[in-house]
């Protein structure tokens, strides 16, 4: 038996004017995986998680979440229902310390202060910041604003969460203690959707990975395929670059100086 269907999106565009941004894009996520979303500069990807939270409407086509049609739903009604994100620039309430951050997403299906703190407390812990709790998340470093995002978006107890650019700018050291919390909470049944431009990264988990070039889905499968592919490998570094055993490098792309 299949697992659950969380995410489908049907066709799903958004056109700016006469550019399309993203065009007829097709993708399902389903209960337990990891998925990855990569792609080139301007490829769409953000705009296809605005898409798929609600920050923006989509020209065309349907996001589907637990079989309901969620186009017209605003971004809070979506993480009601068990879409929890993080941003590309983490953005915490600066003047607020790092539990009273992630006790605002534990507000959204509990108004007791008690327990929202509690439940903050816990997730705090999960992610392996409880000791930072009393600090202002203005005080921390990026790597622990990252992680601050991602408690954010757990303390809405997701179904599903979509992680765009979690661990951007964070260097070898913080990037492996990032691919073992997000592999901690996959063992505990969280799913994921993930924009990540580390392609070590993407190799190391991703059960499939997805790949948008000017908008399109251009490939989709497995991570040793899609790095591999002649197809994914001229949208990366032009068709000039091109040569028999040609893969994208797993580390550094044109992604990596953004």
């Amino acid at each position: 038996m299949s697992a659950e269907l969380l995410l489908d999106a049907r066709g799903v565009s958004k056109h700016f004017g006469g550019l399309k941004a993203v065009s007829d894009v097709h993708l399902q996520v389903h209960r337990g995986e990891i998925v990855s979303v990569i792609g080139p500069n301007g490829a769409g990807k953000t705009t296809l998680f605005n898409l798929l939270t609600g920050q923006l409407a989509p020209t065309g086509g349907d996001v589907c979440f637990l079989g309901e049609t969620v186009n017209r739903l605003p971004p809070h009604r979506r993480a009601r229902m068990g879409m929890g994100r993080t941003f590309q620039i983490a953005k915490p309430l600066i003047a607020l310390n790092a539990l009273e951050n992630v006790m605002i997403g534990a507000f959204l299906h509990d108004a007791s202060l008690s327990r929202a703190r509690d439940k903050a407390m816990a997730v705090l812990d999960r992610v392996g910041m409880a000791h930072l709790a009393a600090r202002k998340a203005g005080e921390l470093t990026l790597s622990e604003r990252r992680r601050l995002e991602v408690a954010r978006a757990l303390a809405l107890e997701p179904k599903m969460v979509l992680l765009d650019e979690v661990m951007a700018g964070l260097n070898q050291a913080e990037v492996a203690r990032e691919i073992e919390l997000l592999r901690g909470l996959h063992a505990e049944g969280l799913t994921f959707l993930i924009i990540e431009h580390n392609l070590k990264v993407v190799r190391a988990f991703s059960d499939r990975v997805i790949v948008l070039d000017r908008g399109q889905l251009i490939a989709e499968g497995s991570a040793d395929d899609i790095l591999n592919s002649p197809k994914v490998i001229a949208a990366y570094l032009g068709a000039g670059h091109m040569g028999s055993g040609t893969e994208l490098p797993v580390t550094e792309t044109k992604e990596a100086h953004r």
